[in-house]
Formats: structure tokens, C-alpha cells, sequence
């Protein structure tokens, strides 16, 4: 092979590249603007399942999590507050489990939604079955803990899946809601640190 033929060669890789990534560019700038409005979509109708009574729910701020930035709303009905909603992420088995969780004035949890994760299929991915959310309902910080026994006081552990159980409840429910009583409540700052019980 001549130095020319190499020549040739790395031309029409570098031509090929610089399409691709032309294509990729153009594909990107069409559909990026439409994830984000279906993100945004999907986030409106989750606020909404968790607060079906609202008649508005408004962004309050942002606080941050495990490194991640998220959000917290306000409910109202008729003008007059109902409750609010967080955004937190728990540090699961092989994810951070991306949570939104509901509560009333009190700062107890009223529901709570998984939004995303990447836990194991079969065992960890079992934090979005109702039989696991609705045990939430109800409970304060005090009551947001994880056992491997049957309780309605606390939550009970998912069989074989006590670090994603651990995950949702000690950690993104737990410290959404210190973190909502800290902020409203209190009026404290606006970042938190994790806590684990």
C-alpha cells in the first residue's frame, strides 16, 4: 500500500465521519426540543396523579440530591394550600431511583411515583408495584424506615430486594421530606445533605 492509497483512504473515513456526524447533529437539534416537552408532559401528569385535587401545582425551587438537581412543588386548591411534592433520588442497588413523592400540610407522605431507575429486573424493579407505593401512604418522617418483617407501622422490605426498598423509602422519600420540612417548615436552607437511618 502506497502513501497514497492511505491517503485515499483516511479522506473518505474523515468524509464519512464528518456526515455522520452532520446526521447526528440534525437529528439531535430536531428532537431534542420534543424530548423535553414529553419529559415536561410526562413530569405535568405525574404531579397531577399525586395531587389529583390540586387545581394548580407550581415549581418552588430546586435543591439538590446525591450530586442531582431536583424539584419541589406547592398544591393548591382554591387558592389555599394543600401540600407539596419533591423531587428525590435514592442511591439503589445498581441506580439512582428517581422519585417524586407527595405530602399533605402535616408533611405526611400521601403517594409517591418512581419516575425512573435501573434496578434489576424481577427483584429491585418491584419499588413500582402499588402493593410496594401504597404502604407510604400516611406516614411521617419518624415512620419512613425499612423491615425486613410484616409492619404497617414502617415499610416492609421487597423479598430480595431490601437495598432498592432501602433506596426509595431511607433515602429519596426520607430525605424529600426532611428536606421539605427543613425548607418550609423551618425555613432552612435549600440543599441537604443525604441522611441514612
Amino acid at each position: 500500500m502506497t502513501g497514497k492509497d492511505i491517503a485515499k483512504i483516511t479522506f473518505t473515513l474523515v468524509v464519512f465521519y464528518l456526515i455522520g456526524g452532520f446526521i447526528l447533529a440534525f437529528v439531535y437539534a430536531n428532537t431534542s426540543p420534543k424530548i423535553y416537552r414529553n419529559a415536561e408532559e410526562a413530569e405535568k401528569r405525574a404531579l397531577k396523579q399525586l395531587m389529583p385535587d390540586a387545581d394548580d401545582i407550581a415549581k418552588m425551587g430546586e435543591w439538590t440530591i446525591h450530586d442531582k438537581h431536583a424539584k419541589y412543588f406547592i398544591a393548591k386548591k382554591g387558592g389555599e394550600t394543600i401540600g407539596y411534592i419533591v423531587q428525590s433520588f435514592g442511591k439503589g442497588y445498581s441506580s439512582f431511583i428517581n422519585t417524586l413523592v407527595a405530602v399533605d400540610k402535616d408533611f405526611k407522605v400521601q403517594k409517591i411515583a418512581i419516575l425512573s431507575h435501573a434496578e434489576t429486573p424481577g427483584l429491585g424493579d418491584e419499588i413500582e408495584t402499588g402493593s410496594f407505593k401504597s404502604q407510604f401512604a400516611g406516614k411521617d418522617l419518624d415512620h419512613l424506615k425499612v423491615l425486613k418483617t410484616d409492619t404497617t407501622e414502617y415499610i416492609q422490605a421487597i423479598s430480595g430486594a431490601t437495598i432498592s426498598s432501602r433506596a426509595v423509602t431511607e433515602d429519596a422519600v426520607k430525605n424529600g421530606v426532611a428536606f421539605l420540612i427543613k425548607t418550609i417548615k423551618e425555613g432552612g436552607k435549600t440543599d441537604v445533605e443525604p441522611r441514612h437511618s
